[in-house]
């Protein structure tokens, strides 16, 4: 540059030749040309007219933001930097740019950027006129890239003080806030504004604020940051938990100042923390408070497998002290058949990251091997390392061996079922298909193997009145309200006619979803035997099997129906009793073959001259009865009655022999004479009679002589209210028997009123009154406390317990304020509940109200026994034996009576036995009388038995008398 200075004709200037410049002037000139910094240069109209050494690379620049120009031009060619020169120029005043940005091309194309300061001047001719400009360029380029690193270190600061989901916070040496974000803000529940006008002090909770204020000073002092836990306050007063790590800032880099410290405090807020691991210590709690508890073994092992826990468990099941075991592996417990490949099992386990399942043997404190199911799992370490096993181990040895008996049974039932004759179905519902067994096949009479359709052979095959009950306990099932169901029904036979089926199905898979049925499975049963016997069995207790006629029983129930059905229709009945006058001497005259011809030829004489819907029965011998129902008058009583008499009075011709018969016949209306079937069998049986002492042969209805029985009855119940206070009850004692080994083991009190006018009264006569009228309570609480006394007199005399059973009416079940607490009254004598036990009737549970629940309860928790009195002189239902808690059950003196000569009566009591048996109950035997009653019982195995042929019902001397000799 000095050199082109040099040459350049300055004759023209102001300055005159160069050769005239002084030497001073020319060395200035050559240093300022030379200078590295800063760049100078002059310009004029002319251009540019001198710039240093230090100018040269400007002239490989452009302005980085000059959007009016090409980027490439240089800058002092520019029109940016002319119209700078021209303005210090033409306005005669300097300026300066600043913070200009240019950009220079490097050899390798990549741009180079520089920051400059530029100072415009103008120049002045000799007439102190403006005449160009001088522009002094100041690199500031160090300087701008510090404040846009400044810059940028504030914008990210900024970023994450309001990003950082922690707490963050800048703070003076005085201990003050400067700065916080709003995670801070949330943490402490205060805002920002509030924030910055606190202190640490303000916020930490009192306790915490020393050995916070020590972790500031150490790291002030250090420089090295400190971590402190903490407690800080929020407004509230809730305290929450935190960790806070101190850092020292230079001043300058949080704010730009020049000097001193400030601190940097991120906080976190462990709350959550603390929750969680107080959680954690109070499932660790539970867990080990569980483990301590359960039945079950649970165990934790470490890497070399050995106990590093067991629960207490483990020294009740296998005798070893818990001490011992600890340490110690399985291997020592295992069977030594299982021990090896039980080990592997969990290596592999460790190696698959798995749990494992497994049934093992483990010997006990017994000394026996019991069955365990062990459930295992590999546990490891934060780094992945494996760091033990945890398994709890369940004592299944009872399932184990009964699952062993089960198989064994269900081979045992297969071979049953393929040997008892069943048929085997199968039916899936997603296709509505039913696949059978050879053998349902052949009980359904199905040709072809099958599939079927289930519902298209319900139509072929079910008896038309069976159709709707079974396609009704199947729907059931399907809909998912029953699991499983048993029925029995007709289906068409192909000899024609109909045969029994017992079918039972279950449901075997449901959808995971509706948890509907998907697939049934069931069995065929062949039952038409079976129901032939029993029709056979019901037949011979409800029929009388000469005649085919309805027998006493059920002719009993049918008239006990029909008074129902009056009382509910409004229309009388007539009851006939009829009795065959000289039936005995012609049966005794000509055999019994020829009687039982009389008999049978009589019931179809008497059955055709009533309607369809009538009822004729034979009670036994020459007895017949007929219910005639439904009379719109009773004047068609008297027809039928006449027409009995006209039709039974005709010759029987049998063979060679003519029997001439007559009939008496008694007659009682319902409602008029009585309302009960009791008191009708007894007016048409005295009708009957009356008949008889008149000279047979006619009919006579039931007489006003009732009245008399009225005003005889009225007299009984106004006595029997001051029987109990005048001493006129008494209770004797009926032994009941083991049957089997003939011993009296136990007695049934008998109430007995000694009438001073009438003489001993048996119950019979006067319970009804006494429990039409209340008074029954009383009798019968005094018949207990009788009762009971007795039994523990005895008790002392025998040296052992002697249960007396005591009769209770329906009527003593209804609460009252004076009634006797059994239970309690036992317990004052010092008694036991098996010391007594109470008899009640069938009808009773028929119709047990709440009232009667509870007290059988009460009884049932008291230890007092329950027997059911004249069982299957009722509806019998088995229901309401399952439903309550019976101990006994009685069986009536009216089945006893007749089993040496009926049939029927014989197989009720063999039934009536076997069913108590089942159901756990034993079974009383009433009214005994003869050696051979007694054998059939014993042989039919009933547990008890009384009746006159042991001993009648004597009083409480006598027995005793009677117990002592036994014993």
């Amino acid at each position: 540059m000095a050199s082109r200075i040099r040459a350049r004709d300055w004759a023209a200037t102001s300055l005159g030749p160069l050769e005239c410049w002084p030497q001073s002037l020319m060395g200035a000139v050559d240093m300022l040309l030379q200078m590295t910094v800063p760049a100078i240069l002059s310009w004029g109209e002319d251009g540019v007219l001198i710039n240093n050494d230090a100018s040269m690379p400007l002239t490989k620049m452009a302005h980085k933001l000059s959007f009016d120009e090409h980027p490439d031009d240089p800058w002092p060619a520019s029109e940016a930097f002319k119209r700078g020169m021209r303005t210090a120029r033409d306005e005669d005043a300097g300026f300066t740019w600043s913070e200009q940005e240019l950009r220079s091309r490097r050899p390798d194309g990549t741009l180079k950027q520089c920051w400059f300061s530029i100072n415009f001047s103008p120049l002045h001719d000799d007439n102190a006129r403006p005449a160009g400009a001088l522009a002094i360029f100041f690199d500031t380029t160090d300087r701008a890239r510090a404040e846009s690193l400044l810059r940028d270190s504030e914008r990210q600061l900024s970023a994450i003080f309001s990003e950082a989901q922690v707490g963050l916070s800048l703070i003076s040496l005085e201990g003050k806030f400067l700065r916080v974000n709003e995670a801070l803000c949330r943490m402490l529940g205060l805002p920002a504004e509030l924030l910055i006008t606190l202190g640490i002090a303000d916020v930490t909770h009192p306790d915490d604020l020393n050995k916070s204020m020590q972790a500031v000073g150490r790291m002030l002092a250090s420089g090295v940051s400190e971590s402190v836990e903490k407690h800080y306050v929020r407004p509230n007063g809730e305290l929450v938990a935190a960790n806070s790590i101190v850092s020292r800032l230079a001043s300058g880099q949080a704010s730009g100042q020049a000097d001193g410290y400030q601190i940097l405090a991120v906080t976190v807020d462990l709350t959550e923390r603390q929750r969680a691991q107080d959680a954690l210590a109070e499932s660790e709690a539970r867990f080990r408070a569980l483990a301590e508890a359960s039945s079950a073994l649970i165990w934790q092992l470490d890497t070399r497998g050995a106990a590093i826990y067991v629960n207490p468990r483990h020294q009740v099941l296998l005798g070893i002290p818990t001490e011992h075991l600890l340490g110690a592996g399985w291997r020592d417990i295992l069977h030594p058949d299982e021990r090896a490949d039980t080990l592997h099992v969990l290596d592999g386990a460790i190696a698959q990251r798995a749990a494992v399942q497994r049934r093992v043997r483990i010997r006990f404190a017994d000394g026996q091997w019991h069955w365990m199911e062990a459930h295992a799992a590999p546990w490891f370490f934060a780094d992945g390392n494996y760091a033990g096993h945890v398994g709890i181990a369940l004592d299944i040895d009872e399932a184990v061996r009964a699952q062993q008996e089960l198989l064994v049974s269900n081979e045992r039932l297969k071979l049953a079922i393929e040997g008892s004759g069943d048929g085997i179905w199968d039916w899936d519902l997603a296709v509505n298909q039913v696949v059978y067994s050879d053998r349902a096949r052949a009980i359904l009479s199905l040709d072809g193997p099958g599939p079927f359709a289930p519902y298209s052979l319900l139509e072929q095959l079910v008896h038309p009145d069976d159709q709707h009950r079974v396609r009704t306990e199947i729907d059931i099932c399907l809909a998912g309200s029953r699991a499983t169901f048993s029925i029995e029904f007709r289906v068409r036979s192909p000899e024609g006619g109909w045969r029994w089926v017992l079918s039972r199905g279950t449901v075997v898979n449901r959808h995971p979803r509706s948890n509907l049925p998907q697939r049934m499975t069931g069995t065929f049963t062949d039952i038409t035997d079976k129901r032939r016997s029993e029709e056979i069995v019901w037949e011979h207790a409800n029929f009388d099997l000469l005649t085919r006629l309805p027998n006493r029983r059920l002719f009993r129930d049918r008239l006990d129906h029909e008074i129902r059905k009056a009382q509910r229709n409004g229309l009388p009945l007539a009851l006939l009793f009829i009795d065959l006058d000289r039936f005995k001497e012609a049966n005794d005259l000509l055999g019994h073959t020829v009687g039982d011809q009389v008999l049978i030829e009589s019931a179809r004489r008497i059955c055709a001259c009533v309607r369809q819907s009538d009822t004729v029965a034979r009670l036994g011998g020459d007895e017949f009865t007929v219910i005639l129902t439904e009379l719109e008058t009773n004047l068609y009583v008297d027809p039928v009655a006449l027409k009995i008499n006209e039709t039974l009075s005709k010759p029987f011709l049998f063979g060679n022999e003519v029997i001439y018969l007559s009939a008496s016949i008694g007659v009682t209306l319902y409602p008029n004479d009585a309302s009960d079937a009791e008191n009708l069998i007894r007016n048409a049986d005295q009708a009957m009679y009356v008949v008889k002492n008149e000279g047979r042969n006619h009919f006579s209805y039931f007489t006003p002589s009732m009245q008399r029985e009225a005003n005889d009855r009225l007299r009984l119940i106004s006595d029997l209210r001051v029987a109990l206070r005048r001493g006129q009850l008494q209770v004797h004692y009926q032994p009941i028997i083991d049957l089997r080994s003939g011993r009296v083991v136990k007695a049934e009190a008998l109430l007995r009123w000694q009438h001073p006018l009438l003489g001993m009264i048996e119950p019979v006569r006067f319970i009804a009154f006494a429990e039409e009228t209340g008074l029954i309570s009383e009798i019968g609480d005094w018949v207990f406390r009788q009762a009971a006394e007795c039994s523990r007199a005895w008790g002392e005399r025998t040296g052992a317990p002697f249960p007396v059973s005591v009769n209770k009416s329906p009527v003593q079940f209804v609460s009252r304020l004076d009634e006797v607490n059994w239970p309690a009254h036992l317990h004052e004598l010092g008694l036991t509940g098996s010391s007594v036990s109470v008899e009640i009737t069938e009808g009773l549970l028929l119709d047990a109200s709440p009232s009667v629940s509870a007290t059988l309860l009460q009884y049932h928790d008291a230890g007092i026994k329950v027997a059911i009195d004249d069982f299957g002189t009722g509806y019998s239902s088995i229901a309401y034996l399952k439903k309550f808690e019976v101990d006994y059950l009685k069986i009536d003196q009216s089945f006893v009576r007749d089993i040496g000569a009926s049939l029927g009566d014989r197989a009720i009591v063999r039934s009536i036995i076997a069913m108590a048996h089942e159901l756990g109950l034993e079974v009383i035997a009433e009214g005994i009388e003869t050696v051979e009653q007694r054998a059939f019982l014993v042989e039919g195995q009933c547990d008890f038995g009384q009746g006159f042929l042991f001993s009648k019902a004597v009083p409480a001397g006598e027995f005793v008398h009677m117990l002592l000799a036994e014993v």
